[in-house]
This record gives C-alpha cells, sequence and structure tokens, in this order.
C-alpha cells in the first residue's frame, strides 16, 4: 500500500465528500476551521492536487462554467480511497512522536542568561494565549453552527493540548525562579 502524507488525506477526506476543483477545497479548509488541526496551506492544495493525481489517489477533468473559465475538478480513485482508510486506521492507532522547535530551543537554553530565558517563556506563554483564544473561538463558533461531535473533538483536542503546555511553561518558569534564586543565595 502506498503510504500518503498528512496533507494528502486532508485532502483526500475532502475528495471523499465529493468531487471538488482546487478552490472550493480552500473555501472548505477555511470554513470548517481546518487550520486548527492540520497543516495545510493555500499554495500547498495545488501541490498535492498534483501528487495525488500523478500517483493515481485521484484523477481530474474540466468542467465547464458557464460565463466563466473551465475548472479543473479532482475525484477520488478506489486507490485513493484505500489510501486514505489505511492512513486513518494508522493515524487513529500510534502516538507518533511529535517534535517541536521548541525542544530545541529548550534543549539549548542554558546558553542564555536566565533573564533572557525567562523573558522568552513569558512571550511563549502569550502566543500560547493567543492560540488559546484563536481555538476557543473556533470551537464556540461550531458549537453554536451545531457541529458534529467530530468537529468539536477536532476543536477541543488542541485546546487540551494548548492548556497542558501552558500548565508546563509555568512549572518550568517556577523550576527556573528557583534554581536562579536558589543559585544567587549560595554566592
Amino acid at each position: 500500500m502506498s503510504r500518503i502524507s498528512s496533507r494528502e488525506a486532508a485532502i483526500l477526506g475532502l475528495l471523499c465528500e465529493s468531487p471538488r476543483y482546487g478552490y472550493e477545497l480552500e473555501k472548505i479548509i477555511e470554513e470548517r476551521g481546518m487550520r486548527v488541526w492540520t497543516e495545510i496551506g493555500f499554495s500547498s492544495i495545488y501541490y498535492v492536487l498534483k501528487r495525488l493525481e500523478a500517483r493515481g489517489f485521484i484523477k481530474s477533468g474540466l468542467e465547464e462554467v458557464e460565463g466563466k473559465p473551465s475548472r479543473r475538478v479532482y475525484t477520488m480513485t478506489e486507490k485513493g480511497l484505500a489510501a486514505l482508510k489505511e492512513k486513518i486506521k494508522s493515524l487513529l492507532s500510534q502516538n507518533k512522536k511529535l517534535i517541536s522547535p521548541f525542544d530545541l530551543g529548550l534543549a539549548y537554553h542554558r546558553l542564555l542568561k536566565p533573564e533572557e530565558v525567562l523573558e522568552c517563556l513569558r512571550q511563549y506563554l502569550e502566543s500560547l494565549d493567543e492560540r488559546e483564544a484563536l481555538v476557543e473561538r473556533s470551537l464556540q463558533e461550531k458549537v453554536k453552527e451545531g457541529a458534529d461531535y467530530v468537529v468539536v473533538a477536532l476543536f477541543t483536542r488542541p485546546l487540551a493540548h494548548v492548556r497542558a503546555e501552558r500548565e508546563w511553561v509555568e512549572q518550568f518558569i517556577k523550576d527556573i525562579k528557583r534554581r536562579y534564586n536558589h543559585g544567587k543565595n549560595s554566592s
């Protein structure tokens, strides 16, 4: 079975619902707030579509639209559906290692002065607050719209991650302050 990326799976999932053209995919991604839980940019949609078509996971054809230029419409193939199902099974059954650039900064944070590290972490907390507010707003919109439980879960899960991350960072700040103050007091 051919493996597909998460970006490819996101596009295949939308094409599984019905045939679509590129700009329509962008509108749906935006309307559904998919960028909260996927990494698919506007510019990558057409790249992914070309890649999926070259691999035989989708096919395309031109659709005539009265008074407008024709547009390329993409349709899922059986091969694409099989690859998507395999990807879903893999995603739902395994905890994958998440690599965060934050961890690289954490590994070498001692190259900075403690005050610099604390300032960076305060800024990180602010960015977490912004992310939480964005996801919370998106979640509330989806709840108001009467969204399905799966859609709600796609927003509550990232919200839980952001909140857990904040808790961890706040504890790490306390640890740094304790170590820094302890070192000052013993000299």
